[in-house]
């Protein structure tokens, strides 16, 4: 993974999102917050050693939807878990675009930025000397759905994305609307 400058990626998404949102007539901003659980596979392969690059995370998202249509919408939504085994945490931002399928549920892609905190000594199963530089970052691509609870404030959230196409994160959890 290579390591972009995270602020670049978080004033693209912004410069996708918002200006789609200010074309929504009569558009109301559709805030959530959540709390998400999941797995990461980090994709490091080697036959000569022993590599451990999984682990659960568990964390918390927030963002905002802004409609453009009765069914289409984009958005903004930032992300901050910690880690067991090979990841100590991790965070991000992604810009969302997507389809309401029902009053309280929704389908959509995203496409940002995620940054990795590495635990390599999880990884490699060995201690190693201190000031290693153990976090990378890259751009980020997945989809997911978010379907409803009942009434429309709260919502089961399910996603799969990758990071530069080298890792698989899945990940599951509750958002709630407001």
């Amino acid at each position: 993974m290579r390591t972009p400058h995270f602020a670049v990626f978080g004033i693209l998404a912004a410069a996708i999102a918002v200006p789609s949102a200010a074309q929504a007539q009569d558009a109301k901003a559709e805030p959530f917050v959540g709390l998400s659980a999941g797995y990461h596979d980090l994709g490091v392969d080697d036959e000569d050693f022993d590599i451990d690059d999984t682990g659960a995370i568990f964390g918390v998202v927030a963002g905002v939807d802004f409609p453009v249509s009765e069914t289409f919408f984009v958005g903004l939504e930032g992300n901050y878990h910690i880690g067991t085994d090979a990841i100590d945490n991790e965070y991000g931002v992604a810009a969302r675009l997507g389809l309401r399928t029902s009053e309280n549920s929704k389908i959509y892609v995203r496409g940002g930025y995620q940054e990795v905190d590495l635990d390599l000594e999880a990884i490699l199963d060995t201690e190693l000397p201190g000031g290693l530089d153990d976090s990378d970052g890259d751009y980020l691509v997945g989809v997911g759905g978010e379907f409803g609870l009942g009434g429309r404030n709260a919502a089961i959230r399910v996603g799969v994305d990758t990071i530069s196409f080298d890792s698989v994160r899945a990940t599951a959890g509750v958002v709630f609307s407001f």
